[in-house]
């Protein structure tokens, strides 16, 4: 948003989405050899959560592909929100939480992110 340049804010989103891969595969793969949690190969966990942070990250760096900042930045809007329900729809499903308690914490972390963000870009 600093910038209000939907390219620098796509090459942006781009490094974060990569740069998060990595580092969730890097930890997940050497959290534990999975022998004593039973979790499985670090190799494969770490390539698939790796995988999977990136294709999160990059659903809303695309929508910066959109040459128009002010359209890229609804529809990348669009996205997050529609990433968050899933997230809570997961821990709902998957992890037994309540869905509003889910929802209320995707929620208010997302806040979080985004107020970080706010004040980097303001810097």
């Amino acid at each position: 948003m600093a910038t209000k340049d939907s390219k620098t804010a796509f090459l942006v989103g781009l490094a974060t989405a990569v740069g998060a891969g990595v580092s969730m595969a890097f930890s997940e793969a050497l959290s534990d050899d999975g022998k004593i949690s039973g979790r499985g190969s670090p190799w494969l966990r770490g390539i698939v959560e790796g995988l999977m942070t990136f294709l999160g990250a990059i659903g809303h760096a695309l929508p910066f592909l959109i040459p128009k900042f002010e359209t890229a930045l609804v529809v990348a809007s669009v996205v997050v929100c529609i990433e968050l329900i899933a997230i809570a729809y997961i821990r709902n499903r998957y992890m037994d939480t309540p869905f509003l308690s889910a929802t209320f914490q995707v929620i208010v972390g997302g806040f979080i992110v985004l107020g970080i963000g706010i004040l980097i870009g303001k810097s």
